[in-house]
């Protein structure tokens, strides 16, 4: 059996993400030998790693004895096998923004009543595919779905999305913030209340939900600001006893870069118990990056390297159309060489890594650290398994890919069992 050499610790490394003989090796399988057998661009994903994020986050609020579901944002990455392996799982539903979603949830055996809905901007035709489905949980973000649908469906359960005023997600990035000082479009604001009750009431919409999402991708220094939130969400519960659960959205993060600590879930888990901890109300979670960006891996071959003026590049076959999230929301992807050079003397201290798309922002990564890399070396970004796959498109007809699911290291291992869907 290989063992890891013994060799100074990496920031990003687990017992599952690490360096055996100098290749990388995700849940015990050699990347380097994946992506020479299957070519790149290559995503790989850890059903492993999948149900321990699910199982983190159940623990800690099965340990403060809270109520709760959680129902994975399908948003975050799609792919068939993943969403299969989550329903076989019995640890989580699904959290759907279109009817599309519902649709492919349901295709690989998700239930309307394990499937909550929230949408923006939706269509007419939205809200008719989706008042076909009785048992779907649907929680409304603005007074024109709200009125739209008890037009078609009076009487119905529904939720209603709420604009905290506050936003937090990733360090200080704005493109990650859901509300906050400016004004967004998503959720009922405070000065719109009444009418949103009055809406309901005149078409006998059964207000059973309460749902707010702030941002994403915050850690530990933006808690007192998701404190404040469930303060906000306090104040709306008090005027609405019907409600039977309050959806506190998603955005939990995970460390991206080396100076990032880990989300303190601890105590995350324990504002959630001192705010809402009293009440009555059952907690739904919609996690999507916090279960599978750290369980995703996108590999991709170096083409290039060479030095241009005072820049040393190393170009890749794939481009941000493959990931948006370093050119779009400026988060970055760890870059880690698939099989690992120790020493290459004329190698230069810091790199620029770019992509294959013949547009200035296709960028990976610039002026970073990396080890020593040769054309035709593959190059894995980490924390890949979120917003990835299913954000890319065919610019340049560049969008070719292959996703794989790696299967549990023990199949008959069921882990830990939750009764949340």
């Amino acid at each position: 059996m290989k063992h890891p050499l013994p060799v100074q610790t990496l920031w990003w490394q687990r017992d599952d993400v690490q360096y055996v003989e100098d290749e990388l090796h995700f849940s015990t399988h050699n990347l380097n030998t994946m992506a020479y057998e299957l070519g790149t661009p290559l995503y790989v994903y850890s059903s492993d790693r999948l149900r321990q994020n699910l199982e983190r986050l159940h623990r800690v609020l099965d340990e403060r004895a809270i109520a709760h579901r959680i129902f994975y944002a399908m948003k975050s990455n799609r792919y068939a096998p993943l969403l299969t392996y989550l329903k076989l799982t019995g640890l989580c539903g699904i959290d759907a923004c279109s009817p599309q979603e519902v649709r492919q949830a349901r295709q690989v055996g998700f239930l309307p009543s394990e499937i909550s809905f929230t949408g923006t901007a939706l269509s007419n035709a939205d809200l008719d595919e989706l008042a076909r489905s009785p048992d779907l949980i649907i929680n409304c973000d603005s007074l024109s779905s709200l009125r739209r649908l008890g037009d078609r469906c009076p009487g119905r359960a529904i939720g209603l999305r709420i604009n905290p005023g506050l936003g937090l997600g990733y360090r200080t990035n704005p493109h990650l913030r859901y509300a906050g000082t400016k004004p967004t479009k998503f959720g009922i604001y405070p000065e719109q209340w009444e009418e949103a009750l009055a809406l309901a009431h005149r078409y006998g919409l059964q207000i059973q939900g309460l749902h707010v999402h702030a941002g994403c991708g915050y850690l530990t220094p933006q808690l007192a600001t998701w404190s404040a939130i469930l303060q906000r969400c306090q104040n709306i519960l008090d005027r609405l006893p019907s409600v039977s659960y309050i959806n506190l959205g998603g955005g939990l993060g995970i460390p991206l870069v080396a100076d990032d600590a880990p989300l303190d879930l601890e105590r995350w888990a324990d504002i959630v118990a001192e705010q809402l901890g009293d009440r009555p109300q059952q907690i739904y979670l919609e996690p999507g990056d916090y279960i599978a960006k750290d369980a995703g891996i996108l590999i991709l071959q170096t083409t290039m390297v060479e030095q241009k003026q005072d820049t040393w590049f190393v170009g890749m076959n794939g481009g941000f159309n493959l990931h948006i999230e370093p050119a779009f929301y400026h988060l970055p992807l760890e870059p880690v060489p698939a099989r690992r050079r120790r020493s290459q003397p004329d190698w230069p201290a810091r790199v620029t890594v770019t992509g294959n798309i013949n547009e200035a922002l296709d960028c990976w990564a610039e002026d970073v650290v990396l080890s020593p890399i040769q054309e035709g070396d593959y190059l894995c970004f980490l924390n890949a398994g979120g917003y990835g796959a299913s954000m890319s498109s065919n610019h340049c007809m560049r969008g070719q890919f292959t996703e794989v699911l790696l299967p549990p290291a023990s199949p008959t291992d069921h882990g830990y069992q939750h009764p949340c869907v």
